[in-house]
């Protein structure tokens, strides 16, 4: 692997580059914060897929993606003179510093956990009004309530055990089937969410991001059902003119697969 100098060296190229083409490339030229953002949003996603598909290489190719833009991010807030990339850095080194004081302090932890309710108290000690500041409110609903359930959880707002979870899934599904057969529209919202969300505070207790294992299933159903596609092309017999049954075939070829 590189050394810490190599390393060094590769990012002051990085910085290099981002000023030649800030300077004289009419697309980078163009660019804002608020232009970025969306493509930000994409690289994380496909820097996300990498990881689920264990592609190392890809991971290596969508890091240096995701680093260019928080270089650019940097060398636009230079230019207005708000902070440039020692800013980001030494920002972050300083809020790591002061959020792990059982490293840099003399506080004295047991494991993960005392780590994570550390944090949290951390962050209300610097100002913060809730726990919940910290989960941005445009983030997907699924992460979002994985990443609400983890913050309440770092005050000890939390079940005791997984089968209390478990139990309060089977609650919801109750309620929800009540609502269902009442046949109130609203209602049967309201209790399908509850659903979700204990599902993947159960999820949480099983150590399983849930997240991660939808995006699982989905690539999984994707997979299953283009190879379905794949064989009524082949009988020349499009999908909508063939039955359940004859679907089903291919379909548990696919799952054997």
């Amino acid at each position: 692997m590189n050394s810490r100098q190599q390393q060094l060296d590769a990012f002051s190229r990085l910085l290099d580059i981002m000023d030649d083409l800030r300077e004289k490339c009419p697309w980078d030229k163009k660019q804002t914060l608020e232009s970025l953002r969306h493509l930000t949003i994409e690289e994380t996603y496909e820097l996300g897929d990498a990881i689920l598909n264990n592609d190392l290489q890809e991971i290596k190719k969508e890091l240096g993606d995701l680093l260019l833009h928080i270089v650019f991010y940097a060398k636009i807030g230079s230019e207005t003179n708000d902070f440039d990339m020692a800013d980001v850095c030494n920002e972050i080194c300083d809020k790591l510093i002061h959020r792990h004081p059982h490293i840099y302090g003399d506080v004295v932890v047991a494991d993960e956990e005392e780590v994570k309710q550390n944090w949290e108290k951390l962050k209300l000690k610097e100002g913060k009004k809730s726990v919940l500041e910290g989960v941005p409110k445009g983030l997907p609903a699924l992460v979002k309530a994985s990443r609400i359930q983890d913050k309440v959880k770092g005050v000890g707002f939390d079940w005791e055990e997984p089968h209390q979870v478990w139990d309060k899934v089977q609650e919801e599904l109750l309620e929800l089937q009540e609502e269902v057969n009442e046949g109130n529209q609203d209602k049967i919202e309201a209790e399908f969410g509850d659903v979700l969300f204990s599902m993947i505070n159960y999820a949480r207790f099983l150590k399983v991001n849930p997240e991660d294992a939808l995006e699982r299933t989905n690539k999984k159903f994707i997979k299953r059902f283009q190879y379905l596609e794949s064989k009524a092309g082949e009988l020349g017999k499009p999908l909508m003119d063939m039955t359940l049954a004859e679907m089903d075939v291919f379909w548990n070829e696919a799952k054997k697969l």
